[in-house]
């Protein structure tokens, strides 16, 4: 299964946006990962319903005899479930650094399950899924999503593994917004949350930036209005959208303390007035090439969009009132000082709205250079938040 390399992984990237082209990605070979079928039938928070979906998820750890010691982990818009090396799939996953015995999350104490999206392409329902009334992949058939069925999606998964309260709910991004509407829709669910660089509603800032990634993908011809074949999918609208948030995921000193106005190494002879010439060109080719191979474009639009519509004030008028049913022990913030996507002043809105409910809240500013990717990136910082939270 193809899924999305670990993030952390900066050294070989960085040889390769120096030389012409980025090598091929070994392929690893692994089976399907394991899934749930989700409740039939499976109702959207949007008015859609899906039959026979599933949901793909890895874990590491052991669930204890009493049920109770479970970290369910969103993930970020891109990502698949494969957060750490398994017996699954034994290859480096997108948080490598952060699961396992004596990590962040100990596996010597906790039974963390990492599930894939609904909507995304991993092995969970999505778009690029069959649709069994048709026979034929769903492609914009697919029902709008939204985050709310992202967590509750997750929530289905963790029942059906047989857990009914979890030990904490972690997630980042995407999955920031996830935990947020899990705790609104679950409020009794869980002991522990944590959310990493998330928002409780999507700014016009970002949604001004991802109008713009989807835009490419839908001028792009391939797209054929969603329904392109898998082997022909709008490489290039695809190519633009994924350069245009790699660079909304990082810093711009981050991004000049790492390229600077190094040259793009291996360019011979007339390569065009206007061809890439600088490490950081390269740099966006290789994200975006990888990044076409690996991802589907509807998926890509679908979850894009849920993003933009979440609110977690559409759940009883404000957000502190979307939370004031929730009974948890606490709760951990984490925002990044650079980034620019989901900026700190969100995670600040995010905290203030536990607070106003009386639940013990920790909201912690990192001064981290790599903006809103730095939860893959700077594992040493959030490690030793998350963990002593988690203590």
């Amino acid at each position: 299964m193809a899924r999305i390399q670990n993030p952390e992984t900066a050294a070989p990237e960085r040889r390769a946006v120096q030389g012409q082209r980025p090598k091929p990605m070994t392929q690893h070979p692994v089976s399907a990962p394991p899934s749930v079928a989700l409740p039939d039938p499976f109702r959207l928070y949007r008015g859609g319903v899906l039959h026979a979906a599933r949901i793909a998820y890895e874990s590491w750890g052991q669930l204890n005899a009493a049920r109770d010691n479970a970290i369910l982990l969103f993930t970020g818009l891109s990502p698949s479930a494969h957060a750490a090396a398994s017996e699954h799939d034994p290859s480096p996953g997108w948080w490598q650094r952060m699961i396992g015995p004596g990590l962040a999350l100990d596996t010597t104490r906790f039974f963390v399950v990492c599930v894939n999206s609904l909507g995304s392409c991993f092995g969970s329902t999505g778009p690029a899924s069959i649709d069994p009334a048709t026979g034929e992949r769903y492609r914009t058939s697919f029902p709008e999503i939204a985050v709310e069925d992202i967590a509750s999606a997750g929530w289905a998964a963790m029942q059906a593994l047989g857990i009914e309260r979890l030990a904490a709910v972690i997630g980042a991004s995407l999955g920031g917004m996830s935990v947020l509407a899990f705790a609104a829709q679950f409020p009794h669910a869980t002991r522990r949350l944590i959310s990493i660089s998330g928002s409780p509603a999507a700014s016009p800032f970002a949604i001004a930036l991802r109008s713009v990634q989807r835009e490419a993908i839908l001028r792009d011809p391939e797209w054929q209005g969603g329904l392109y074949a898998p082997e022909h999918p709008p490489r290039s609208g695809m190519r633009l959208a994924r350069k245009l948030g790699t660079i909304t995921y990082r810093s711009a000193a981050e991004l000049g303390q790492r390229f600077g106005r190094e040259p793009l190494t291996g360019i011979a002879g007339n390569v065009g007035l206007f061809a890439p010439r600088f490490a950081v060109e390269g740099y966006l080719e290789a994200q975006a090439e990888r990044f076409t191979r690996l991802f589907d474009a509807n998926c890509y639009l679908y979850l894009s969009s849920a993003m933009d519509r979440f609110d977690l004030a559409e759940h009883r008028g404000s957000f502190a009132a979307a939370l004031r049913e929730v009974t948890i022990e606490a709760v951990l913030i984490i925002g990044v000082e650079s980034d620019m996507l989901f900026p700190t002043h969100e995670q600040a809105a995010i905290a203030e709205a536990f607070e106003r409910n009386a639940v013990r809240t920790r909201f912690v500013r990192l001064a981290s250079l790599e903006g809103h990717d730095a939860f893959l990136i700077d594992i040493p910082r959030f490690g030793d938040a998350i963990g002593a939270f988690l203590a």
